[in-house]
């Protein structure tokens, strides 16, 4: 399983060691709002989830962490979704860390990960239409509206950043 870093990130995929952190970090209203909290049953089965996908996939989500004193942050990294048979990258941190570019650093390292490890032609990101900041990070990261869709019987956009051409990615 991949381990990457950045300038200021340790991306290390999630395993159930990490669930209070993940409550934690789900238990956040400006989290919670787009995303749900979880109980502590819930975020296991949802950890148990994401490590199969590491076993089976070759893929899932990483926990972020600061390189410099190694504290949990949040989540970020890809997400194979069945009903669209699609890749999402996908990101998810804590309130207190917003407006540092983290997000946009840690979906990136996530997607150049991707696009050297995995086949698909794109990625996709979604997220809920009143989800500004994270529409805002993927526009940054070079996604385009793809279409509107339902995740978890709640609308959802769908955006897409294609593959880059060979020797750019």
């Amino acid at each position: 399983m991949a381990v990457l870093t950045t300038d200021r990130l340790r991306l290390r995929p999630l395993t159930v060691d990490d669930v209070d952190s993940f409550v934690d970090l789900h238990a956040h209203e400006e989290v919670s709002r787009f995303i749900g909290p979880f109980s502590r049953s819930v975020a296991l089965d949802r950890l148990t989830m994401i490590q199969e996908q590491w076993a089976n996939r070759g893929h899932g989500r990483f926990a972020v962490e600061l390189r410099s004193t190694g504290e949990f942050i949040g989540i970020s990294g890809l997400q194979y979704w069945r009903q669209f048979d699609e890749v999402e990258v996908g990101w998810t941190l804590r309130p207190d860390v917003w407006g540092h570019g983290y997000a946009t650093e840690a979906g990136g390292a996530s997607l150049a990960w991707g696009f050297r490890t995995l086949p698909n032609p794109y990625f996709t990101a979604m997220i809920r239409p009143a989800n500004t900041p994270s529409i805002r990070v993927a526009d940054r990261l070079g996604f385009h509206m793809l279409r509107p869709d339902t995740l978890f019987d709640r609308p959802t956009t769908v955006y897409a950043l294609p593959r880059p051409p060979a020797g750019n990615s």
